[in-house]
C-alpha cells in the first residue's frame, strides 16, 4: 500500500511552489494575451512558394516591429501573421501586404481579421465566468452524489490544475487566445472524472475498512485505483502528443491539453485526495 496521504506536505509545498513561481511571472511579465484578447489583426497569406520566413519577418518589421507574431503552417505553405491592436492602421497594412506581395509573386492574401480590444474584453470576462459557471455546477453534482468535503477537495484540485497549467504559460510567455480556454474547459472536465473514480473507491473503502483510519482508507482507495489512472491519462496523452507533433495547426488546443490533463491526473491522486483527509479529520476534531 502506498503512503500517499503521510506525505501530504511534501505534495503541496511542490504545487504551491510552482504556483508561487507562476503568480510572479504574472504579476511581473504578465500573461501573453494573444489577439483574442487583446485585440489586433489576423493575417494569413498563401505563399504559393517556397520561401524563408525571416524575409517576411524583416518586411513586417518595417511597420510593426516587436508588435507581431508570425508562423508558418498548412506545411509552410502559408504563413499566419497577428499583429497587436493599434499597431497598424488600415493603409500601413495594406502597404506591407503590397510589399510582401511584390516580393513573392505568386502570394496571395487568404483572410484579414481585424479584432477590437473591447470584444477581447468581453471574451476574457465571459470565459471567467464559464469557468465559475462549471465548477459550482461541478461542486453541487460531486457534494450532492457524495458529500461536501469530497466537492470541495475536487473543486480545490481542479483550481490547482488551472494554476499549473497558466503557471506554464506565463513562464515560457506562450500566447494565451480563446483556444486556450476551450482547452481549460476541457481539462477542468476530465479530471473531475479522474478525481471522482478515486472518490468512488474511497466511498467503497469505507464501507468494508469500517475499522481502519481515514488516512488508510485513502491510502489503499488510491493505491487500488493508481494504474487505472496511470493507465488512462499515459493513453491519452500519447494521442494528443501525436495530434500536437503532427497537427501544428492545432497546438494551441493540444498543447494545453498536454499540460493540464498530466497535472490533472497527479492533482487527482496527491492534491484532491490528501485534501479530503484534511478536511474530513478536521470536521471530525469540530464535532469532538
Amino acid at each position: 500500500m502506498l503512503k500517499i496521504v503521510e506525505k501530504t506536505k511534501l505534495w503541496f509545498a511542490v504545487s504551491l511552489i510552482i504556483i508561487v513561481i507562476g503568480m510572479g511571472f504574472i504579476a511581473t511579465k504578465g500573461l501573453n494575451l494573444g489577439i483574442d484578447f487583446k485585440g489586433g489583426t489576423a493575417i494569413t497569406i498563401n505563399m504559393k512558394q517556397s520561401f524563408v520566413k525571416s524575409d517576411v519577418d524583416k518586411i513586417i518589421n518595417k511597420y510593426a516591429k516587436d508588435e507581431y507574431l508570425s508562423k508558418t503552417v498548412n506545411d509552410g505553405k502559408e504563413i499566419e501573421i497577428t499583429v497587436k491592436s493599434d499597431a497598424l492602421s488600415a493603409d500601413q497594412t495594406a502597404t506591407m501586404l503590397k510589399e510582401i506581395k511584390t516580393q513573392f509573386k505568386s502570394s496571395s492574401l487568404i483572410s484579414e481579421d481585424a479584432i477590437g480590444a473591447s470584444i477581447g474584453n468581453e471574451l476574457k470576462s465571459k470565459a471567467v465566468i464559464a469557468l465559475i459557471v462549471a465548477m459550482l455546477f461541478m461542486l453541487v453534482y460531486v457534494g450532492i452524489r457524495f458529500e461536501f468535503k469530497f466537492a470541495a477537495s475536487a473543486i480545490i484540485a481542479l483550481i490547482h490544475d488551472i494554476l499549473i497549467t497558466v503557471t506554464v504559460y506565463a513562464v515560457f510567455q506562450i500566447p494565451v487566445n480563446a483556444t486556450f480556454i476551450a482547452a481549460i474547459l476541457t481539462v477542468v472536465g476530465y479530471s473531475i472524472n479522474d478525481t471522482i473514480v478515486i472518490f468512488d473507491r474511497i466511498r467503497e473503502n469505507q464501507r468494508i475498512m469500517r475499522k481502519s483510519t481515514v488516512e488508510e482508507i485513502t491510502n489503499t482507495s488510491v493505491t487500488q485505483t493508481m494504474a487505472r489512472s496511470i493507465n488512462t491519462v499515459v493513453t491519452v496523452l500519447i494521442c494528443i502528443f501525436s495530434v500536437w507533433v503532427f497537427v501544428p495547426s492545432i497546438r494551441e488546443l493540444s498543447g494545453p491539453l498536454l499540460i493540464g490533463i498530466g497535472v490533472g491526473c497527479y492533482s487527482s491522486i496527491f492534491i484532491a485526495s490528501p485534501m479530503w483527509v484534511l478536511l474530513k479529520n478536521r470536521s471530525k476534531k469540530a464535532t469532538t
